[in-house]
């Protein structure tokens, strides 16, 4: 009876904790309903519509019109096809520097101001994640007096020879530019006379703009102080008794970041690429402080195009398609970079050759008792 009774009572006690549950959680539900999920359904329903962007996007003069806003962009040839792949392009640049340096820089910086010889650890943790903090549009500003023409950067290239470039008005690719260093100033007719979304291949793989490295640069300089904390609390709470082991096995240094201390980081590696890959592909406010896709669109990314196109175009069907694609953009490439880094299996070859060196060791370590 006591066995019977008590199914009852456990049931009825997970169901009063899965009620109260919903009632403390229930006010960030709704909020998060009516000031996030209604908007982006509207936003949905508004990228299948030739909504003009006045009155309600529901009215009667608003007509369903499929998949027309994403065929002009993806298909349709025209200019907004172009720009599309230009921004696509820019971006694409951006994401494939800008993610792998700043978690290198960070990763970097945290293995630095972690040890335990450093001096003055606090003070150096602060100033590197100060950029952080700092306004984007300030540093906007910042980095065009900087980047300018006769600006810092370009006086202290001067000290050692160096002409420096027009930054934010030279639209040419980086990798184009070093090519014309050996005298080639034209690409292959393959690359040339094909393209993707109406931009050559030869622009595709033409790297970013000189507009564009310095957005790039300043990516790196205004983040890698935020994952740099971030790896910090990982290796603070990283057992010490796995690279003590190391060390007794005569790891060096080198040795026991590679093989002990970078793969207990797992977790916050993919963090730190999941939240710069989604960061990197929504970036806005500095082409927008700065450049606003200039020069030649070669500083224009989805995000920005997107506002573009509904603000100052009125093609709001447009601008929302722009977003949704971008959302599917940001949606694979996560998943994709979970998968790179999942947890794999030791394979049976391993495991074999794992439990043969462990029975000699064992073997040798008996007869050397004996």
């Amino acid at each position: 009876m006591s066995a019977t009774t008590s199914r009852p009572r456990r049931s009825a006690l997970r169901r009063g904790e899965a009620a109260s549950g919903w009632i403390f959680t229930a006010p960030v539900v709704i909020l998060l309903g009516l000031f996030l999920g209604v908007p982006v359904l509207m936003a949905l329903w508004v990228s299948f519509s030739d909504w003009g962007g006045r009155g309600s996007p529901f009215s009667s003069g608003v007509h369903f019109v499929g998949l027309d806003n994403y065929a002009q962009l993806l298909t349709g040839g025209g200019l907004a096809t172009q720009d599309f792949g230009m921004a696509l392009k820019n971006n694409a640049w951006y994401v494939l520097l800008v993610v792998p340096i700043q978690t290198a820089v960070a990763l970097g910086l945290a293995v630095l101001v972690n040890r335990q010889v450093l001096r003055g650890r606090g003070f150096f943790r602060t100033a590197f994640y100060f950029p952080s903090v700092t306004s984007s549009v300030a540093i906007t500003v910042l980095w065009l007096f900087l980047f300018s023409a006769t600006g810092a950067v370009n006086a202290v290239l001067s000290w050692v020879g160096i002409h420096g470039p027009n930054w934010f008005n030279d639209p040419h690719g980086i990798v184009q530019n070093l090519l014309g260093v050996f005298g080639v100033t034209q690409g292959p007719a393959a690359l040339t006379d094909n393209t993707f979304l109406g931009v050559s291949w030869w622009n595709w793989l033409g790297g970013p703009s000189v507009a564009m490295s310095a957005f790039i640069i300043m990516a790196v300089f205004t983040t890698s102080g935020t994952f740099m904390l971030l790896f910090i609390a990982a290796l603070q709470n990283l057992s010490g008794d796995v690279t003590e082991a190391a060390i007794m096995d005569g790891a060096n240094g080198w040795q026991r970041f590679w093989q002990v201390t970078l793969p207990q980081l797992r977790p916050t590696l993919f963090t730190v690429l999941t939240l710069g890959l989604i960061g990197c592909w929504q970036v806005f406010d500095q082409i927008y402080t700065g450049t606003q896709g200039a020069p030649g669109k070669t500083t224009l990314t989805p995000a920005y195009l997107s506002y573009q196109s509904s603000f100052v175009n009125q093609e709001w069907g447009q601008g929302a398609a722009i977003a949704f694609i971008l959302f599917v953009i940001i949606v694979v490439l996560t998943l994709l970079q979970r998968w790179v880094l999942r947890e794999r299996k030791v394979s049976r070859r391993r495991m074999r050759l794992y439990q043969s060196a462990v029975v000699e060791s064992a073997v040798v370590e008996k007869g050397g008792r004996s």
